[in-house]
């Protein structure tokens, strides 16, 4: 199966080609250029570097949220572009759950963290022990209340994620509890993460691109200040 995966969830846009859990290419760029102008030449450039046709494609999967609003609007327009022109099956993925692929292989839970803004963030725990098996729902809270999750481990804690630094230092502040860094080159979101996340854990909903939504975990800042308004 040759899965095509994208990432535009947050400052840096990834594509990957996978032929099962195999890389055949990938393309990842962090030069504060618009997703909207870089991930389609991206994906235009890795195929034809590999030789592949975007018709040969069997799924593709994108990380549809949480993270950037706008990021994620395009990464899954992308691929409900792409998935609805060949008629191919499409996978929205969780981006805290594709972070977490990023440690496939090592022992222990791994938690990852997006920073969410005002001192709050984005985070789910996974079991690397147990074939990743999710340990929370996404969560959108304060940074304190991560803390108190994290205490409540007995295993060994690697953090990822654009956040992972941000929590890592709040810890060691206040001495918290025992957490790793991942190392940097494995730290932020990845579409080949992205890829292996959908191969190894949903095939099962991959559906029509018509079916395939951001989901933003909470409200852009500009509803969340309405409401407030409205409240009051």
């Amino acid at each position: 199966m040759k899965i095509l995966a994208l990432d535009t969830s947050s400052q840096a846009a990834s594509c990957a080609l996978l032929e099962d859990e195999r890389p055949i290419g990938t393309f990842y760029i962090d030069a504060k250029l618009t997703h909207s102008q870089t991930i389609l030449p991206m994906v235009e450039n890795m195929l034809s570097a590999c030789q592949q046709k975007l018709s040969d494609v069997d799924l593709f999967a994108v990380s549809n949220g949480p993270g950037s609003f706008t990021g994620l609007r395009i990464g899954t327009a992308a691929v409900k572009g792409m998935a609805h022109a060949l008629n191919k099956p499409c996978i929205g993925l969780s981006t805290l759950e594709g972070l977490a692929y990023n440690m496939i292989g090592h022992s222990g839970i791994v938690c990852a963290v997006m920073d969410a803004r005002c001192n709050q963030v984005y985070t789910a725990l996974f079991d690397l022990d147990d074939g990743m098996r999710r340990m929370t729902e996404d969560l959108a809270i304060p940074l304190e209340e991560l803390h108190e999750i994290l205490k409540k481990q007995e295993k060994n804690i690697i953090l990822v994620g654009d956040g992972a630094v941000l929590c890592y230092n709040s810890i060691m502040e206040q001495d918290v509890c025992s957490v790793t860094l991942a190392p940097a080159h494995q730290r932020l979101q990845n579409a080949h993460s992205v890829g292996l996340a959908a191969l190894y854990n949903h095939l099962d909903e991959a559906a029509a691109a018509k079916e395939l939504q951001p989901s933003y975990l909470r409200l852009p800042q500009a509803q969340r200040e309405l409401l407030k308004k409205q409240q009051k």
